[in-house]
C-alpha cells in the first residue's frame, strides 16, 4: 500500500509540494501530542493535589517526586525502552551524526514519561520532551516517505516548531525556535514548511483546548523609556543568573551520575528533590502557575503549603524565599532528569527568569526608589534567562512577545535578551545543550566545513594500493616493486602486519640503479612518517595532522598495525562529491 502511494506520490507531486503538505500533517500531530501531554500532567495534578490545605505543609510533596520519578524509571526502562533525560541534545546529534534519522519509539514514549514526571512534580518542564516527540513524527514521516536526510531535517524542524506553537500558543516563535536551536541552516524555501507546520500545531491546540495556553498574560502597560536603565541592570543580572543555571544543572547531573546503581540515583535524586519541595513548594512542576501569580502581585500566595506560611505578610522574607527558589530551581531540575525523570530545562529556565525579574522589581519597590512595573520586568527576564541559558536570543524574544499579546515590551526585550546572550557567552562559548553532548564526549561539528568532514569515513577513503615492502628485504627487491606500482610510497611492513617505516622514491632514487647498493636492507633504508591517523578517528583530526605534519600522505594505523594510507586529494574529492550531494538534496 505505501509503496503504491509512493510511485503515485513520484508521479503526480513534485518533492517541494509533498514536503509542504506533510509539514502540515506533522504540525496537526505535533499538535495533538502537545494537547495530550497537557491533559495529562494537568489530570495528574488535580487529582494529587486536590483539597491541599494551605496553611499547613504537605508532607506529600516529599513523597509524590520519588513516586513519580521511580514510576517513570519503570515505565521507561521495561515499557518503553527508552532512557529520560533531556532530548534536545539527542535531537541534536540525531541530526549532525545519524543523518536525522530519530527512533519511532521517541513519537510517544516522552510524552508518556514525562507526563509522569511533571505530574507528580518533576521540578522541569513539558517542552522538551514535546519538541522531542514533534521532531520524532517529523523524522519517521521522513523515513516513510523515503525522503532525503536533508528533507528529513526539515521536517524535524517542522515538528518542533508545532509542537512549540502548540503548546504556548506562539506560532512565531515556534519557527524562530526551529531555526534557532534545531536547524543547523536554512534556507528561504525552508521557511514556508515551518510556518505551515507552526500555524497548524497552533490551531489543533487551539480548536482542542481554547486559548488555555500554557503560559499567557495580557500586557495593559506601556513601556516607559525612562526605565532603561532598570533593563540594562536586568540584562546584566539575567545572565550571570543564567550561567548559574547552566552550570548548576551541569554539576548535579554530574554529581548524580556517579552513582553506578540506578536505583541509587532514582531514590536519593527523588529524596533530596521532595525536601526541596516540601520547604519551597512553588518548585512543584513547571511553575507557570506561580509565575502568573507574581505578575499578578501576589507574592503572598508563594508561601502558601510552605512551613513558612507564617511569614505571609512579611515582604523581607518573601524577598529572601524568592532568592532561594531562584537558587533551587535549577538544582531540583537536574535531580529531576539526572535521577531517571523526563522533562527539560526550557520551563525551569523561563520560571527562574520570571522569579528573578519579579524580585528585581519587587525589591526596588520596596526600598522606595522609582516604581517599576513588576509585570514588565517579570516578563522580559524571562526572556533574558532563556536568552543566557539556551543561546537563542531570537527565539525569547519573539516567544515572550507572542505570550504577552503584543509587541510593546519589544524593546526591552530585544535589550535584555542581547545583554544577558553576551554576558553568558562572554564566559561560556556553549549552549547548556552543546555543553552537555561535549561532557559525554559527543561534538557536533560548529561549522559547515566540519559538518561535511564529519560525513566522510576514513575506512572507506582508505588507500590500499600501495605495495608493502618487509624490512629484511633489499634494494633490489625494492627495484622490483617500482616496476609494479603506481605510487611513490612503500610501507615497510613486518611479517605480523605492524608498520616499521616507510620508503619513498626519493629516498633511493640516487642509489637504485648502483649495482653496488643492491643488497642494502630495507630497514637501513626506512624512515618513520611524519605521522599517522587511526581508522577511528574524525575526518577533522585526519585533516589538523595534515596541517600539523605538511605531508600529503599519512599511513593509516590500528594499535601499530598497517591498514592503508590516506592522501589530502582523496580527501578533498570525497569532500567535494558530499558537498555537491548535499547541494543536490
Amino acid at each position: 500500500m505505501l509503496n503504491q502511494f509512493l510511485i503515485w506520490r513520484l508521479k503526480n507531486l513534485s518533492t517541494k509540494n509533498f514536503v509542504l503538505i506533510l509539514s502540515g500533517i506533522i504540525g496537526v500531530l505535533a499538535g495533538l501530542a502537545a494537547v495530550i501531554l497537557k491533559t495529562l500532567v494537568h489530570t495528574i495534578q488535580d487529582f494529587l493535589t486536590q483539597g491541599f490545605d494551605v496553611q499547613d505543609a504537605n508532607f506529600y510533596y516529599i513523597l509524590y517526586p520519588v513516586i513519580g520519578i521511580t514510576l517513570t524509571f519503570l515505565v521507561a526502562k521495561y515499557l518503553l525502552k527508552d532512557h529520560g533525560g533531556h532530548g534536545i541534545p539527542d535531537l541534536l546529534y540525531a541530526i549532525s551524526k545519524n543523518n536525522s534519522i530519530i527512533p519511532r519509539i521517541k513519537t510517544f514514549s516522552r510524552v508518556i514519561s514525562s507526563a509522569i514526571t511533571v505530574g507528580f512534580g518533576g521540578s522541569v518542564g513539558l517542552e522538551a520532551p514535546i519538541v522531542v516527540t514533534g521532531s520524532a513524527i517529523g523524522s519517521n514521516a521522513g523515513q516513510w516517505m523515503h525522503l532525503t536526510a536533508k528533507k528529513r531535517t526539515l521536517l524535524i524542524g517542522c515538528g518542533a516548531a508545532g509542537a512549540i506553537s502548540a503548546i504556548f500558543g506562539a506560532p512565531i516563535g515556534g519557527v524562530i525556535f526551529a531555526i534557532e536551536v534545531i536547524l543547523v541552516e536554512i534556507s528561504v524555501g525552508s521557511f514556508i514548511p515551518l510556518l505551515i507546520a507552526s500555524v497548524t500545531g497552533s490551531l489543533t491546540s487551539m480548536v482542542l483546548l481554547g486559548e488555555d495556553a500554557l503560559f499567557s498574560f495580557n500586557i495593559t502597560e506601556k513601556f516607559a523609556a525612562g526605565h532603561t536603565p532598570y533593563y540594562l541592570l536586568l540584562g546584566i543580572l539575567t545572565g550571570v543568573v543564567s550561567l548559574y543555571f547552566s552550570r548548576s544543572v551541569l554539576k548535579v547531573e554530574n554529581l548524580i551520575g556517579k552513582f553506578e546503581d540506578p536505583w541509587m540515583k532514582v531514590l536519593y535524586g527523588g529524596a533530596l528533590l521532595g525536601f526541596i519541595i516540601f520547604f519551597f513548594p512553588p518548585i512543584y512542576g513547571e511553575g507557570y502557575g506561580v509565575l502568573n501569580t507574581l505578575i499578578e502581585g501576589d507574592p503572598q500566595q508563594l508561601l502558601n503549603s510552605s512551613p513558612f506560611f507564617s511569614e505571609i505578610n512579611n515582604p523581607y522574607f518573601i524577598l529572601a524565599f524568592l532568592v532561594m527558589i531562584i537558587v533551587l530551581k535549577p538544582v531540583a531540575a537536574a535531580l529531576t532528569i539526572s535521577s531517571g525523570g523526563s522533562g527539560g530545562i526550557f520551563a525551569p529556565s523561563l520560571f527562574v527568569g520570571g522569579i528573578t525579574g519579579f524580585l528585581f522589581a519587587y525589591s526596588n519597590n520596596l526600598l522606595g526608589h522609582i516604581p517599576l512595573p513588576v509585570a514588565h520586568f517579570t516578563l522580559v527576564a524571562m526572556c533574558g534567562v532563556m536568552s543566557g541559558v539556551q543561546h537563542a536570543p531570537l527565539s525569547a524574544i519573539f516567544l515572550i512577545a507572542e505570550i504577552t499579546g503584543g509587541y510593546d515590551l519589544f524593546v526591552p526585550l530585544m535589550l535584555v535578551s542581547a545583554i544577558s546572550f553576551l554576558t553568558t557567552t562572554y564566559f561560556d562559548k556553549y549552549s547548556i545543550y552543546l555543553k552537555q553532548l561535549h561532557d559525554q564526549g559527543r561534538h557536533l561539528p560548529e561549522t559547515k566545513d566540519e559538518e561535511v568532514l564529519g560525513l566522510i569515513d576514513i575506512r572507506r577513503i582508505m588507500e590500499r594500493d600501495l605495495l608493502p615492502i618487509h624490512p629484511d628485504s633489499t634494494l633490489a627487491d625494492l627495484c622490483n616493486l617500482v616496476k609494479l606500482s603506481k605510487r611513490n610510497i612503500f610501507p615497510v611492513v613486518d611479517e605480523e602486519g605492524n608498520l616499521s617505516g616507510i620508503v619513498t622514491l626519493d629516498d633511493i632514487r640516487e642509489i637504485m640503479f648502483d649495482p653496488e647498493k643492491q643488497d642494502m636492507a630495507i630497514r637501513q633504508l626506512m624512515h618513520s612518517p611524519p605521522d599517522h591517523i587511526g581508522p577511528n578517528e574524525s575526518m577533522q583530526e585526519a585533516m589538523n595532522r595534515f596541517e600539523r605534519t605538511g605531508a600529503w600522505n599519512l599511513p593509516v594505523v590500528d594499535n601499530g598495525r598497517y591498514l592503508g594510507f590516506i592522501s589530502k586529494s582523496r580527501i578533498f574529492n570525497a569532500y567535494r562529491k558530499r558537498l555537491i550531494r548535499q547541494n543536490q538534496d
